[in-house]
C-alpha cells in the first residue's frame, strides 16, 4: 500500500482502493465482500462482481452506507487506483 494510501484516514476508503487494485492486477481479491463489489464499481468493471452478484442493481444496493465511499474514490482518488 502507497504512503498516499496510507494518509487516508477512513480505512473503509483505503479498503476500497486496495480492493480495486488487487481486481486490476490479477482480477481476484481477499477484500470483504462490500469491498469487492465497491473495487468492482470504482474500476466499471462488473465482470469483477463476487459470484453471486451478476445483478448490477442487486450489487449497488448490497453496498448501502458504502456507496458514498465509492462516489468520492471517483471524485477524489481515482489517482491511487492503477
Amino acid at each position: 500500500m502507497s504512503t498516499e494510501i496510507s494518509e487516508i484516514s477512513d480505512w473503509q476508503i483505503n479498503g476500497i482502493i486496495t480492493a480495486a487494485n488487487d481486481l486490476r492486477n490479477g482480477g481476484t481479491s481477499t477484500a470483504s465482500t462490500s469491498q469487492h463489489i465497491a473495487g468492482a464499481f470504482v474500476l466499471n468493471r462488473m465482470d469483477l462482481l463476487p459470484s453471486g452478484y451478476s445483478d448490477v442493481i442487486e450489487a449497488w444496493d448490497r453496498l448501502d452506507d458504502w456507496q458514498p465511499y465509492v462516489r468520492l474514490i471517483k471524485q477524489k482518488y481515482m489517482h491511487l487506483v492503477g
